[in-house]
């Protein structure tokens, strides 16, 4: 009886590795939406991880085709994950920016306070 649980157990095992990884069609979706959004928040070329995100996706989409779908899941992901980082880093420029303009403006003022007494 024991023996017999353990060749249950080990088909189950060399089943589960068999398997076939679904097809990553929601994660692709959401790789694509992820460089939408960096590039309306103005993310380009120039800035390198969207480049390699747009590398990866395309990687990914070429693996769909081979039906390598653990590939392109993996690289859909990382290209997901480097679109936000390229969207994120575009922001924090940009709120730096706006920032320094900021600072400027004040000195202004204060040196304008300073004029007037």
């Amino acid at each position: 009886m024991r023996n017999r649980h353990h060749c249950i157990l080990a088909l189950s095992l060399a089943l589960a590795g068999c398997a076939v990884d679904p097809v990553p069609n929601e994660q692709l979706r959401l790789s694509e939406q992820a460089l939408v959004q960096a590039r309306a928040v103005g993310a380009t070329e120039q800035v390198a991880e969207m480049r390699l995100a747009e590398q990866q996706l395309a990687r990914a989409q070429k693996n769909m085709a081979e039906q390598d779908y653990k590939r392109a899941r993996v690289l859909a992901e990382q290209a997901e994950l480097d679109a936000r980082l390229a969207e994120s880093r575009v922001l924090t420029a940009k709120s730096q920016a706006q920032l320094v303009e900021l600072q400027a403006r004040i000195t202004r003022l204060r040196k304008q306070l300073g004029d007037l007494q």
